[in-house]
Formats: C-alpha cells, sequence, structure tokens
C-alpha cells in the first residue's frame, strides 16, 4: 500500500516522499497537495483576522473545520458554498511563519499542515485594512484648530455580511518592566458604531469616551461582521492602522491638551529615570551616508525616510536619508536609528530636531517576540512614539525626549569588510586580493567557527553564443547558514530564472518582500537583488547578472582572523590568503595553474552541503558526483587574437578591465563581459565606501555663545562667537585631527 502524508508532511517515508523536494523530484505521495497544504493569500498582519484559502481541498459543506496554529491558537474556519476551505488567522504577538494545522472533524485529529506568514503590520497592504482619512486629524484631534466630523474608509467587498461592527481596541503591557512577569496585551475596549450598514465608508463627530476607556492612548480600530458578538477574538476584521487615540480622550485632555500632555511627557521622563540606560549597548551610527548605505548586513533603510523615495522626511527635517540598525541591541531589545544630510554627514538631536533618534523598543520586534519589550511595532509604539505625541507633538516640551533619546555619534563605529565573487568567477578576498578561479563544483566560500557561519557556491560551466560549454564557469547557485538558522539558497533555475529556497523550498515574493526568519532577515527589492542578515551582523547580497550570479559578503570586525575559504583569512595581511584546509599556504604571486590547486582544495565535503539536490540533472551532476569536477580543465589565459572582430569590441566596452576582457573572450559574449565590468565596478565602489573615517565627536557650544558647523569628522573645523558683551577664552577654532581629538582647548565665554 502507498503511504499516506496524512501527519507526515516534511518527512521522507519508505514508498514516497512527503517533503518539499518532492514535486521537482516526481516522487510525492499520491495525496501530498491535499495534505501539505498551500494557501492563498500566504500572509496577512500579526493582528489576524484574515481568511485565506486552502488550495487543493475539497470537503463537504457540513465539516467543522477548527485550525490551530502553533499547537496552542485555534481559530473557527469555513467552507464557502463551492466546497473551498478557509482558515482565518490569529492575532499573533510575533512575526515569521507560523505553523498551523487543520482539522475537519472538531479537532478530533489535525492530518492537514501548512505555514502561515505573520508580518509587521505595517508592512501589510494598504487594501487589507480599513483607512483612517487624514490620519494626522485623527491623531490631533482636540489639540487647538483640530476638531468636526473623523472618516473611516474600507474595503466593503472584504467582509462578506451586509452590516458590521466597528470596535476600538487599546495596547499596554502589564507587569514590571525587564522583568518575567511584563507581558502585552490587545484588549477590546467598545464598539464605536454598532449595527451600520456594510457601505466602505462611516463619518462621525467623535465625543470623549466614557470611563476609563478615555485613559488608553494607543490603539487600533476593527471592523467586523455583525452576527459576531462584541470583542470576540480571531474573527474576519479588518484593522485600522495604530495611531495615537486623541480623538476619543477624555474631557481633561480637550479642555487643556497642551498641559494634559504635559503631565504626561513629565511622567514618561520619571518612568525613564528608573530604567536600564539601553543606549550604551546599541551599535554607533556609520559616520557617512555612503557608509550606512552599503553596511548592508546591518542597516536597513528606514521606509519613514528614504532617499529612493524621495526623500519625505515629516519626522526629521533636514534630512534626506535615514537607517535603522537592523539587530535590536542583546540584552534589552533596544534599536538604532541613524539620519544624514544632503552632504552625507550625520545629522544629530544635540544639534537640530531632525536628528535620529534611538529606540527603546526595536520597531520592527526582536525574536523570540512574544514578550515586551520584543513586540513588532508595538513596544516601540508605546516607549517610543506615544511618548514623541506627549512631548513634541501634542505639548511643547521636545526637549524631554531628546535628553532621552539623543542620537548617538559615530566614534566607535567601525566599517564591516567586503569579499565579492563574481563573472567567469573572480574572487575579491576580504584583504583585498583578487584572483580567478574556474573550477567546476561547489565550494566553500567563507566559514567562520565564530558563529559557524557557511557560504557556498555551486559553479556551472557557461554557454557560448553557439549554445556548446565555455571554457570557463560561473557561480550558479550560493547556500548559506549561520549556526542553526534557516538554510537560504538562491540559484538559477534551469530555465534561469532567479530562485531563492528556504530550507529547500522556493519562495514567493508577490506579497512580502521583507521576511523575519530564524536566525537572519531576509529583503529582495523587485530587480531581485537578495541580501540575507544575519543575526551576528553578517550580510550576503547576491544580483542575477547575465547568466551568473554575483555575491558580496559584509562581515563586521568581530570576524577578524576567524575566517577561511576561497575568500580568503580576513586579518588585513594578505600573505596568508592562500590557505588550504590543512592551514599550509600559498604565496599569494602564484600561478593561475596553481590557484586551481587551491580552489579545489576547499571543494565542499560531502554530508556538509547547504544545497538542494531537487532535479535529476542535480543530483547526478553534484551530489552523486565529485564535489570538485577533476576533468574540467578550464582556460587559464585566453588568447587575443587581433584578427577576432570580437576583440575590438571588447577593447571599446572593457577598456582596461583584465576581468571583463576574460569574462568576453571566454564566454564569447559582451553582456557577461558588461556584467562582470559593472559588478567590479560596484565591488570597488562598496570598498571605497566602507573606508574607516575618523571621527571626533560633538562639540556642545559654549554657555553665552554659539557655534558655527555641524560636521565632527576628520578635517572639519568648528568656529565659536560670543554673545554681545562675552569674551573668549580657549580657542576660536578646533579641528577634528587624525588622532580622533579635537585641536585646541574648550573655548568659554
Amino acid at each position: 500500500a502507498q503511504d499516506s502524508c496524512s501527519e507526515h508532511c516534511g518527512e521522507l517515508l519508505s514508498t514516497c516522499s512527503c517533503q518539499v523536494t518532492c514535486q521537482s523530484l516526481g516522487n510525492c505521495c499520491p495525496d501530498y497537495e491535499e495534505f501539505c497544504l498551500q494557501i492563498s493569500p500566504y500572509s496577512g498582519s500579526l493582528m489576524g483576522g484574515k481568511a485565506f484559502l486552502l488550495e487543493n481541498t475539497a470537503f463537504n459543506t457540513s465539516s467543522v473545520l477548527t485550525c490551530r496554529f502553533k499547537q496552542t491558537i485555534e481559530t473557527r474556519g469555513y467552507i464557502a458554498k463551492d466546497g473551498k476551505a478557509h482558515c482565518i488567522s490569529p492575532l499573533l504577538y510575533e512575526t515569521g511563519f507560523i505553523p498551523f494545522k487543520v482539522s475537519v472533524d472538531d479537532g478530533l485529529s489535525f492530518p492537514y499542515s501548512g505555514t502561515w506568514l505573520s508580518v509587521h503590520h505595517s508592512k501589510v497592504s494598504d487594501e487589507e485594512k480599513c483607512t483612517l482619512v487624514n490620519e494626522t486629524k485623527w491623531q490631533y484631534y482636540g489639540t487647538p484648530n483640530t476638531y468636526g466630523n473623523l472618516t473611516l474608509t474600507w474595503t466593503h467587498q472584504a467582509l462578506a455580511e451586509t452590516q458590521v461592527n466597528i470596535e476600538v481596541w487599546g495596547y499596554h503591557e502589564t507587569g514590571d518592566s525587564y522583568s518575567e512577569n511584563w507581558s502585552a496585551e490587545w484588549k477590546y475596549l467598545y464598539t464605536l458604531a454598532r449595527e451600520i450598514p456594510n457601505t466602505g465608508k462611516l463619518t462621525f463627530t467623535p465625543v470623549p469616551a466614557e470611563g476609563n476607556y478615555s485613559t488608553w492612548d494607543f490603539g487600533i480600530l476593527r471592523i467586523t461582521p455583525s452576527s459576531f458578538s462584541d470583542g470576540q477574538s480571531n474573527i474576519p476584521s479588518l484593522w485600522s492602522n495604530e495611531h495615537a487615540l486623541a480623538w476619543h480622550l477624555g474631557k481633561d485632555f480637550r479642555n487643556d491638551p497642551s498641559a494634559w500632555a504635559t503631565a504626561k511627557c513629565m511622567e514618561w521622563d520619571r518612568k525613564e529615570e528608573k530604567l536600564p540606560n539601553f543606549k550604551e549597548e546599541i551599535i554607533d551610527c556609520p559616520c557617512t551616508l555612503a557608509q550606512a548605505r552599503a553596511d548592508t548586513g546591518r542597516f536597513h533603510t528606514d521606509y519613514g525616510c528614504d532617499i529612493e523615495k524621495g526623500s519625505v522626511c515629516t519626522y526629521h527635517p533636514g534630512a534626506v536619508h535615514c537607517v535603522r540598525a537592523i539587530q535590536a541591541s542583546p540584552q534589552y531589545a533596544a534599536g538604532q536609528q541613524c539620519c544624514y544630510d544632503s552632504r552625507g554627514t550625520q545629522i544629530l538631536t544635540h544639534d537640530s530636531t531632525g536628528g535620529s533618534t534611538p529606540d527603546r523598543g526595536h520597531d520592527w520586534g526582536s525574536p523570540p517576540f512574544m514578550k515586551p519589550p520584543r513586540i513588532p511595532g508595538f513596544s516601540h509604539w508605546l516607549y517610543d512614539v506615544i511618548s514623541f505625541y506627549y512631548c513634541c507633538l501634542w505639548s511643547d516640551n521636545c526637549q524631554f525626549y531628546m535628553k532621552r533619546r539623543p542620537s548617538s555619534d559615530c566614534r566607535t563605529y567601525r566599517p564591516p569588510r567586503a569579499a565579492s565573487a563574481f563573472g567567469d568567477p573572480h574572487f575579491f578576498t576580504f584583504d583585498g586580493l583578487n584572483f580567478t578561479f574556474n573550477g567546476l563544483g561547489e565550494y566553500m566560500l567563507v566559514e567562520s567557527d565564530l558563529t559557524s557561519l557557511r557560504v557556498q557556491g555551486r559553479t556551472q560551466q557557461g554557454r557560448l553564443p553557439s549554445g556548446t560549454g565555455a571554457q570557463g564557469t560561473g557561480l550558479s547557485a550560493v547556500a548559506m547558514q549561520e549556526n542553526n538558522s534557516d538554510v537560504i539558497e538562491v540559484r538559477y533555475s534551469e530555465d534561469l530564472n532567479l530562485e531563492v529556497l528556504l530550507n529547500q523550498k522556493v519562495l514567493n515574493f508577490s506579497e512580502q518582500t521583507w521576511m523575519d526568519l530564524k536566525g537572519l532577515f531576509l529583503y529582495s527589492t523587485l530587480d531581485q537583488n537578495i541580501t540575507v542578515m544575519f543575526s551576528s551582523g553578517s550580510g550576503v547580497e547576491i544580483r542575477g547578472n547575465g547568466g551568473f550570479l554575483s555575491l558580496t559578503v559584509l562581515l563586521p570586525e568581530k570576524f577578524m582572523n576567524h575566517t577561511q575559504g576561497l575568500f580568503g583569512v580576513m586579518n588585513g595581511n594578505t600573505e596568508d590568503e592562500y590557505t588550504f584546509r590543512n592551514k599550509t599556504t600559498m604565496p599569494i604571486h602564484a600561478s593561475p595553474q596553481q590557484l586551481f590547486e587551491f580552489g579545489a582544495n576547499w571543494a565542499v565535503e560531502n554530508g556538509s552541503s547547504l544545497f538542494t539536490y531537487d532535479t535529476e540533472f542535480l543530483l547526478n551532476s553534484f551530489y552523486y558526483g565529485e564535489k570538485h569536477n577533476a576533468s574540467f580543465l578550464p582556460v587559464f589565459f585566453p588568447y587575443e587574437d587581433p584578427a577576432d572582430p570580437l576583440v575590438g569590441e571588447m577593447v571599446s566596452l572593457c577598456d582596461s578591465d583584465p576581468f571583463c576582457r576574460f569574462d568576453v573572450l571566454t564566454t564569447r559574449s559582451l553582456q557577461v563581459g558588461n556584467s562582470t565590468r559593472l559588478s567590479h565596478q560596484n565591488h570597488r565602489l562598496l570598498v571605497e565606501h566602507l573606508e574607516p573615517v575618523i571621527s571626533c565627536g560633538w562639540l556642545d557650544p559654549p554657555i553665552n555663545g554659539t557655534k558655527n558647523g555641524t560636521n565632527y569628522l576628520l578635517g572639519s573645523t568648528i568656529s565659536f562667537t560670543c554673545n554681545q558683551g562675552y569674551e573668549l577664552t580657549g580657542s576660536k577654532e578646533r579641528t577634528c585631527q587624525a588622532s580622533g581629538a579635537w585641536s585646541g582647548d574648550t573655548p568659554s565665554c
């Protein structure tokens, strides 16, 4: 009898497979598609309430459907008239892939399984939410000149019901900060409008909420079908954006918003005084915009101020771009933000209200989530955003906020080191050496004993325009893992599409381009630049380029003396770059033939491969075969034939770039040559942008005087003047010196 995938998804059974690779290998159990669920849509907000379809299943309409997430959270599913089954996503306090199981016998057995992607509430498309029309008005309602009607709109087709209720929910955290009993809760407060027609629009004049509800100042709206009871959890819902609930605050707020907010700001300031100082453990900012945009393993664009989207920086006037530290700080899960002006220099809160402010709660949350201060989005709102409303937006006390959230400068920032491989593979090591290695097989590009980081590359033979194999190879797949993180592989499929695999399963970026995974974050741009950001701060960037992959690995300074592989030993010394597995080295002026031996020595050892072998071709070529194909010999010195018409075109394209020339000659393709030229240029620029920059740190103006200048990097000069009637002693000008110290003496007036 054939085995069944019922309760066995992800396993290899004796007669057939229930693993994700079974479809491309053609060895699935007959009921694989029925029990190992594909769902649509595959993602939604962590707030829950979204219906998703279970594909390839047909149940009779009388079945009672139960969906169980993470072994513990159950939601009631439903079966539509066409027999198609749907689950409702639950309210979660975490992001990432969440396993779920489905029962059709009222919870007796759960034979069906799948995964749901829970995402940060602000990463969900606007169509999935109800919209606070003129959101600023909702959040400033009751402050001077802000009153009248408010309007809420929604996509009425999203809820299949003629009447809906609109509810107000509040978020709070209870227990003692940074203790075991600290916990987070979304709580139903009251119903704002009941059994109203589902037209997609509601306009109302807000009145202060009754009783205790008016003390809740941070929350969200939820629209549900009227057939459910008030505040019922995990039912079909449309949530609004989370927001400051100015519009429902009590009479004391409306009578004197500024005094109310000032009192709240002072209370927040007193609380902050007692909390641990998270600023000591967050990473310092990059010194320049170029560094910030190059350090992609540790910093990512802040959506609220993005140079590529026109620099609309509402909260940071004067900035053109901000970045956030990707990883939360180790102990307190705090976040860092860094903003830059049009000259590319950092803007500090000491000098300008447009400066960047660090966060007690990282906006994106941090693993293992579930408890404060690690709740995605909402912990951050409670400590860093609503307090900004109290002190800076609803009252004029911003100096209190800035005192608790001052910008970090860049005195302790150390840029990462970069290594790259591209084209007919040319390797640039962390210490700046370059060589060409044209082996055919699977190789260890870099491994580190510091975090068990492994990045492996697979090469395949290039193709000549005629279709025959070229005498050179290029990267066709890269796989990576750190400690016990998820395994990510980026590869060209056989029809030359770029695919990203998560633990052997091909990912789909149609709904989400950013994913919070185990031990890493993954980001894909629209033109398929893939960035993997590991929790150690190491980053891997992969781009598809003219049929070959180009790859860059960025490692922070702590990896010094902890790397080996084709990218060499990262220690600032090129002499030991070509170190073999047995720790012997080869001189740096080795011939291409000798380097071929060095490369072959770093072939992936069987059993330690991170690659997915899900086709006959991959199994035969790389799994059963040799990891380094010793019978493939590349061309080491391509010949430039003056009579060859391609040579003239090559010279005008490549100029003096030796890698571009090499690749045009070995692949006979100007397109491959051009991709190589651009990748080489990108690598050079990246290394240039990651050069260390010396900063002498912020200087304050003298009391009763002013200073001129806000650039604190090497060579910058700051000048000081005194107010009328005061005389200056000390230095009139101070210059940032190579030692990292300012010249001269502290001025006073």
